[in-house]
């Protein structure tokens, strides 16, 4: 049986952001698979601290309700996504790609890359 300390040991995504003054300031931590879960602090340091807190008080939760513990789902990109676009831009980038003498994929590729400031290291 998965205890406690198996979920502890789990290796959770953990979001981090900081709280602008209007919403009190400092930051805020959480871990998004555990809906509620989250906590604050002065510090990224203290807020990730009190998250740890949250994080067994969550999970001790869930085992003493009976309630199934979530365990983290490696993310995975195909590289491959569909979308639907109006025919006149994709009559306008197939004429780029071909002003470019590359495909239209790679033309696509590069502008999406562009548009999101992505380097070839990946950021």
């Amino acid at each position: 049986m998965k205890d406690l300390e198996y979920y502890l040991n789990l290796n959770y995504e953990i979001k981090l952001r900081k709280l602008h003054e209007e919403e009190g300031g400092g930051w805020v931590a959480e871990i998004p698979q555990f809906p509620g879960c989250m906590s604050d602090g002065a510090t990224p340091e203290e807020a990730l601290a009190n998250l740890e807190d949250a994080k067994k008080c969550w999970i001790e939760t869930c085992l003493e309700l009976g309630r199934p513990v979530p365990e983290p789902v490696p993310e995975s990109y195909s590289g491959q996504i569909r979308i639907r676009i109006p025919k006149s831009l994709h009559r306008i980038m197939a004429e780029k790609a071909k002003e470019e003498n590359v495909s239209l994929n790679q033309y696509i590729s590069y502008q999406l890359a562009r548009s999101v400031g992505f380097t070839q290291g990946g950021k």
